[in-house]
């Protein structure tokens, strides 16, 4: 597998990188083949690269070291293959806002780097992300009903705009995951209520043995149960690692479920439900974490309309 060649084709196909620009890799120390990748493929391309190698972070969301910031805002392009995400943290707002292309690839695997996700075709994706995203702009309400039609999440989003991850970043201050394919929103704090079941993958476990039930009473976790629950104590750590940060749904048709939040959270006809920080995309909550579950052949309806009945879009969505 020639690492380099992908990066230098994912460089153009998808950031559009131009001759000169600062291209800065951000990577640590278990990402390392990949980052080296990506600055390698950057500098054939007649970019002026950079690579900035860190240990790994403890949780997602959490933000880089000051450093790293204070070098992100010097950059045109940034790449972020790196074992925790920093897709929703302050650093990468701040260089967006300041006009760089921010590409976070959490966890990427050198598979997920070939194979999956990755090789979708990203114009349909994006056409996709963008009904949803419309979709969500304009709900007050959205239900989620999981485990066979046993549970139901009332989620409050009024006045909340939805965010599209397309995969695509040919323009400045775009920011998202690469492999991407999902159309996301903040709910709005405090009012959302019910039970969901997760049961296909969780940010801090992987792969589900079993589902995991969240209990959610006034947009914040109040219960959980499962095998699995103990790994997620973090959740419980303190009030804002509990709020109910983001519902978001998968649109990437070559994505598959395989226990990496970045490719899992794309997955055709999924939901993804995650509770901590929000600020970074809508949100009002900063929390020390960012932890997505991922529902497999769920109900969804935004204002009573149907968008995935077990896991099928609705038709006209699909046109």
């Amino acid at each position: 597998m020639d690492l380099t060649a992908i990066g230098r084709q994912l460089l153009i196909q998808n950031a559009a990188a131009r001759k000169g620009e600062r291209v800065l890799v951000v990577t640590d120390d278990r990402e390392l083949p990949i980052g080296q990748a990506l600055y390698a493929a950057a500098g054939e391309l007649g970019c002026s690269p950079a690579l900035l190698v860190t240990p790994p972070s403890g949780t997602a969301g959490e933000e880089p070291a000051a450093c790293v910031a204070a070098a992100m805002l010097q950059a045109d392009l940034i790449l972020c293959p790196t074992t925790q995400s920093l897709t929703h943290t302050a650093a990468s707002v701040q260089a967006a806002a300041a006009g760089a292309r921010v590409i976070t690839m959490p966890s990427i695997t050198e598979d997920m780097f070939a194979h999956g996700a990755i090789t979708a075709d990203y114009e349909k994706v994006e056409a996709l992300t963008m009904r949803l995203t419309e979709r969500l702009s304009k709900a007050s309400w959205a239900r989620l009903v999981t485990g066979g039609g046993q549970y139901e999440l009332n989620i409050c989003l009024e006045g909340r705009q939805g965010v599209p991850s397309t995969g695509m970043f040919r323009r400045g201050g775009l920011r998202g995951n690469l492999p991407s394919g999902e159309a996301y929103i903040a709910p709005v704090e405090g009012r959302s209520h019910g039970k969901v079941l997760v049961d296909g993958s969780m940010v801090g476990v992987g792969l589900l043995r079993s589902p995991l039930l969240f209990e959610i009473r006034d947009g914040n976790l109040w219960d959980l149960q499962g095998e699995e629950a103990p790994q997620l104590a973090v959740l419980k750590a303190t009030p804002e690692n509990g709020n109910l940060c983001e519902l978001g749904i998968g649109a990437n048709d070559k994505a598959r479920l395989q226990g990496v939040i970045l490719e899992d959270e794309k997955v055709f006809g999924t939901v993804h439900v995650a509770f901590g920080t929000n600020v970074s995309f809508g949100g009002t909550t900063k929390a020390g974490c960012h932890m997505d579950g991922v529902i497999r052949c769920p109900d969804l309806e935004l204002d009573g309309c149907a968008v995935l009945r077990q896991g099928q879009f609705a038709e006209e969505l699909l046109k």
